[in-house]
């Protein structure tokens, strides 16, 4: 007896060693799934350095995202922004765009309007089939329009991809995006990095997010996705604009920060409505 208790304490630690990283595995392979959700994010200047500048911003950003992985996931997404420069002038710009994509990330359906002061500036729609890493665009506006964009993935599939690497413990992720804007032609080149995790309970939000049950047990990452234009190629290329946030394991966001180059505003998440995902059949 007394030769056994050391065996069977070598084993069980041989066994729960053998455990460790197996259950990191399965943290890291369990699908990710993305929460419906209703998010108001107030918008604000935070900073501004370029040649012309802006004295001050007002906005505000609606994402209203719903759909489950066996209806694939609807996204309605509006930004309007008013912009006053230091001239005395003021300029409203009204993003709205709505898009559909099923949960394997294969097939993405959009539709784009982008207003200035109230009059129509450009439109975009179309969908997109992904096949093996590749897509096929077909576009309906501006004008009819078929291409390959290669490489790509597309944005709910982007959300889930970031989160997979964060849980991995990756700090960066590169990837090709498609996600219908800017006429429906652009293809952007992705760089993500992702900051250490915010643990349950560590650093609570005093925003939206706070005492929503459904976050109380998540970990968070602070993300920093910078988009560049595939098009043009050069080591020196600066990014057209990244956005800052912290994202839960859901896909919820909060804490934005959108750098536009010539000024950045931050986000404030003012209003959060976690909404109940269908099951499926």
């Amino acid at each position: 007896m007394t030769i056994q208790r050391p065996l069977i304490a070598i084993g069980a630690l041989a066994a729960a060693l053998a455990l460790a990283p197996a259950c990191a595995r399965a943290e890291t392979e369990k699908p990710v799934v993305l929460a419906p959700h209703r998010a108001v994010y107030d918008l604000a200047l935070a900073q501004s350095r370029g040649k012309q500048s802006v004295e001050a911003v007002h906005g505000r950003i609606l994402y209203d995202f719903s759909g489950s992985p066996c209806e694939g996931y609807t996204l309605q997404f509006r930004q309007v922004t008013q912009l006053d420069s230091e001239e005395g002038k003021s300029v409203v710009s009204d993003l709205r765009t709505t898009n559909w994509e099923d949960d394997e990330g294969k097939t993405f359906r959009f539709g784009s309007r982008n207003f200035l002061d109230n009059e129509p500036t450009d439109s975009a729609e179309g969908h997109a089939e992904r096949h093996g890493e590749d897509a096929t665009v077909t576009l309906t506006k501006p004008a009819p329009k078929t291409f390959e964009a290669k490489n790509v993935v597309f944005p709910s599939d982007q959300m889930r991809r970031i989160i997979k690497a964060a849980r991995a413990g990756k700090a960066l992720l590169e990837l090709g995006v498609y996600d219908g804007s800017d006429n429906g032609e652009k293809v952007y080149s992705t760089l993500t990095v992702i900051g250490q995790p915010i643990k349950p309970g560590e650093n609570p939000p005093a925003d939206a997010a706070a005492g929503q049950k459904a976050l109380e047990g998540l970990t968070r990452w602070p993300v920093t996705v910078s988009y560049f234009d595939r098009a043009k190629t050069g080591a020196d290329q600066t990014p057209l604009y990244s956005i800052a946030f912290d994202v839960y394991e859901n896909g919820i966001s909060r804490a934005l920060k959108l750098d536009y180059g010539d000024f950045v505003l931050t986000g404030d998440l003012t209003s959060l409505e976690i909404k109940d995902s269908k099951p499926c059949p």
